[in-house]
């Protein structure tokens, strides 16, 4: 006969075990074996949605702290590393470190992580989730102690190696204070309440009538005309399920961006891979009267943007929410602009299919192939 007790006091030990880790900087990696989170490197257990990483297929899922969260669950094999890592630090990153440090707490939690997870790395905040709102706050906490503290995603030195040396002093930072503020939200109110007021203001904009959504599932785009920038988190809460987002504002400014979604294998639908924007840009130029000229990032940067003048941008302000950065009036009209672009798509996409796990050897092939 089973006995309830034994099992309650399996899980307790296998906890224990999980909790006695260490955070480690991810330069050292070359002499620890560790569970690497949100990136990848051949000495670990590797927990990480990025293209390609060798995430075991049980724990697949949209995010690397949902990839940790499950691997806690299904207590897998090499969790028992006594050294956890990542080689950046974003929301995705700390949440799903922490909660390898704090297996417990973090099952306990569960499904707010999920979705600060969800909302720090796609800025996908649907306020319909009874925990998003709290998900926010945490978020938003994290998001202002990092800009007062240290410095602003993309904003250290440009060099990979040189992110994964400074983000140690955020984790470190992070790592023992984010417990108390997940426990009580309202502890620090006052650090995340007016990014809070700004996404909610824009969230309002986009559930009203000012703001018009066009959808094209075939190509996976989405058009919103919306008379200001907004948060992400606010302008891109319309756009779940969708990959490529066309925002149109008064005056004729427009920004287009690919997703954080086709950066990484995301395991809850298939997508189309990314294609170049340079010719797209190169078609807008050849319609555009104004003095400005249409900017295309690589394919290959996370969230890659069209738009006039994008020269202008470093990686820190192509980051940042559209109301914190200048977008630039076109002399295309709206529908002109549209229509150029849904076509461009229409046509560079009329023989992929979608699928899981493209790899960037096939999403670089098909770009040479334009």
């Amino acid at each position: 006969m089973n006995n309830p007790f034994l099992h309650l006091n399996f899980q307790f030990q296998t906890f224990i075990g999980m909790s006695k880790k260490q955070f480690i900087p991810f330069s050292e990696l070359k002499d620890k074996k560790a569970i690497v989170v949100d990136s990848t490197h051949p000495n670990g257990l590797i927990l990480s949605h990025w293209r390609g990483a060798p995430t075991p297929n049980i724990l697949r899922a949209d995010t690397s702290a949902a990839i940790v969260l499950n691997a806690i669950r299904e207590n897998i094999d090499g969790l028992e590393l006594p050294y956890v890592t990542a080689n950046h630090f974003d929301i995705d990153g700390f949440v799903g470190v922490w909660s390898l440090l704090n297996p417990e707490l973090a099952l306990e939690h569960e499904e707010l992580l999920r979705q600060m997870a969800l909302i720090g790395d796609f800025r996908e905040l649907d306020l319909n989730h009874p925990l998003s709102g709290e998900a926010l706050k945490l978020v938003c906490w994290i998001n202002a102690r990092e800009r007062e503290l240290f410095y602003k995603p993309f904003a250290a030195d440009e060099m990979e190696e040189k992110e994964a040396a400074q983000c140690v002093k955020k984790f470190e930072y992070f790592l023992p204070r984010f417990k108390q503020v997940l426990k009580d939200p309202d502890w620090e109110r006052g650090a995340w309440e007016d990014e809070v007021g700004d996404v909610l203001l824009g969230y309002r904009t986009m559930y009203s009538p000012a703001s018009k959504l066009t959808r094209y599932p075939e190509i996976g785009l989405i058009i919103i005309d919306t008379p200001e920038p907004v948060h992400y988190y606010a302008l891109f809460s319309r756009t779940v399920g969708f990959d490529i987002v066309l925002a149109c504002y008064n005056t004729n400014r427009y920004e287009l961006e690919y997703k954080y979604t086709t950066w990484v294998d995301i395991a809850s639908r298939p997508t189309l891979p990314r294609l170049p924007l340079a010719p797209l840009a190169a078609k807008l130029n050849q319609l555009e009267q104004s003095n400005y000229t249409w900017t295309a990032d690589s394919v290959t940067e996370t969230g890659p943007l069209l738009r006039l003048q994008g020269h202008n941008l470093n990686r820190e302000e192509a980051y940042d929410n559209p109301t914190q950065r200048e977008i630039y009036p076109s002399s295309i009209a709206p529908q002109e602009l549209k229509q150029t672009i849904v076509h461009y798509y229409q046509q560079a996409y009329q023989d992929i299919k979608p699928k899981h796990n493209w790899t960037w050897k096939e999403i670089k092939a098909l770009g040479q192939e334009m």
